[in-house]
């Protein structure tokens, strides 16, 4: 991506969207007559905070990054995303602010910047559609190659719409065994003479110079012809899997998977989020529900309010894991899974465990930094010794800190584990929701958790 339009486009939007806001607030003020005298700076005061809760919003959701390219649904989708946690985060501020502000001009107020958010979205989307289907393809390239690569890069360019023209690919027809869709136009070497002829802007190699070395004399000679010459490297010849590119300043670093935690920032907002929703969950539930359950607790069987137990956490270091007991006290707590019809499961811890209020205590685990609100679920030592021994990926989650949830656990793969497919299933989860961590995901997973508790998970038992 040209960092220049990237700049721009972010600058643009950033101005248009302030703008929209601080309009919409300036007019409001001018014309309500509900702002009692004296109170303006009030007012002032939810105007400015409005700007400060819009820009950092944006930042979180990374409205303005990445999307000069002008991926328009992306786009739209971080918008939405920007919309309500800026309304979610005014709301409670004005909530907990003590200054009496008018109803209608807070509804009003939010109202007007929607409308005017999805107007500018909108004549975005419009012009950007009209743009593209009057405008010709301003580039015309060809693929120097046929092979996965090749396909794959075809047609990620077919999704660019009319900006690119791939008129073929060049390739010896001795190494063609299939049916192209897109013309094969002749030999590798036929391919300069081509370019030069038909006017044609970028050649895209999928073929390695190491294999074939008149390809560093063809991008030579394109570059003479001010043709632009690119290497579209295949990096299953390194690695036989899907693999993620990175850059350290300007040296690449190849890496089996994206891991977005990895990220400073990332981290940070993950804790931040952590720690504030586990003092909730304590404040507001446990403080009041953990006297009530350790009474019902000791009235149903012997032993101790909570169960605690050694579990495999981040980097396989173990930690200490709370939950509310719900089995009777037996010698065989550490070694042997919980089953369906367990004859060690308490009438109470039956039902605890039914509705995952056992697993609340562990909220105390997250603020103390050992869990996350959101991961994959820790396992005994036992079974984390076992299982690596099953699966080979099976350590990849503990990459990062397990949770008290986790995407496993919301697409039904809990519980005990009896085959190797059902521990494949979650494992390939753990990895997923690794390599595909976003705040959003987060939330998404936690509601996901409070629909099945309340739905009721035939795994749960």
């Amino acid at each position: 991506m040209n960092s220049r339009y990237s700049n721009l486009f972010r600058f643009f939007f950033v101005c248009v969207d302030l703008l929209a806001l601080n309009i919409v607030y300036f007019v409001l003020v001018l014309s309500t007559n509900k702002i009692q005298l004296g109170a303006e700076h009030q007012y002032m005061i939810l105007f400015i905070v409005a700007n400060m809760v819009w820009l950092l919003a944006s930042y979180s959701t990374a409205l303005y990054i990445d999307n000069a390219s002008m991926d328009l649904d992306r786009f739209a989708r971080r918008t939405v995303k920007t919309m309500i946690l800026f309304f979610m985060v005014m709301i409670f501020f004005i909530f907990l602010y003590h200054f009496d502000y008018s109803r209608m001009f807070v509804l009003v107020s939010f109202a007007a910047f929607c409308t005017v958010m999805l107007a500018t979205r909108g004549f975005l989307m419009v012009t950007a559609f009209y743009r593209q289907k009057n405008t010709k393809a301003s580039k015309k390239v060809v693929i120097v190659g046929y092979n996965n690569v090749a396909k794959k890069l075809a047609y990620s360019f077919s999704g660019r719409e009319n900006r690119l023209s791939v008129e073929g690919y060049f390739e010896d027809p001795r190494q063609i065994h299939e049916l192209s869709d897109l013309p094969i136009i002749g030999n590798i070497d036929e391919c300069i003479n081509y370019a030069i002829n038909n006017r044609i802007s970028e050649i895209y190699s999928t073929i390695s110079p190491e294999s074939n070395t008149t390809i560093y004399d063809m991008a030579q000679t394109a570059e003479k012809s001010l043709i632009r010459f690119k290497f579209v490297p295949d990096f299953k010849f390194y690695v036989n899997r899907d693999t993620h590119l990175e850059y350290l300043n300007e040296l690449p670093i190849l890496s089996l998977r994206p891991e977005p935690l990895e990220d400073m920032s990332n981290s940070i907002k993950k804790r931040v989020f952590d720690i504030v929703f586990s003092l909730v969950v304590i404040i507001c539930v446990l403080s009041w529900l953990t006297p009530l359950l350790a009474i019902l607790i000791k009235l149903s069987s012997r032993g101790p309010v909570f169960f605690v137990q050694w579990r495999s956490g981040k980097d396989n270091k173990k930690f200490r894991c709370i939950k509310f007991r719900s089995l009777a006290v037996n010698d065989e707590a550490n070694i042997r899974q919980v089953t369906r019809g367990d004859s060690r499961i308490t009438p109470l811890g039956r039902f605890l465990r039914k509705t995952n209020l056992d697993e609340l205590p562990q909220f105390f685990n997250v603020l103390a930094g050992s869990m996350s609100i959101v991961g994959p679920r820790p396992h005994m030592l036992r079974h984390t010794e076992m299982y690596s021994k099953v699966l080979g990926q099976y350590m990849i989650r503990h990459f990062v800190k397990p949770g008290v949830t986790g995407w496993a656990q919301v697409n039904g793969f809990r519980g005990e584990i009896k085959r190797e497919d059902q521990l494949r299933k979650r494992i390939e989860h753990d990895i997923w929701y690794l390599e595909h961590w976003s705040p959003w995901l987060d939330i998404r997973i936690i509601f996901l958790t409070l629909y099945v508790s309340f739905k009721g998970d035939k795994n749960a038992f």
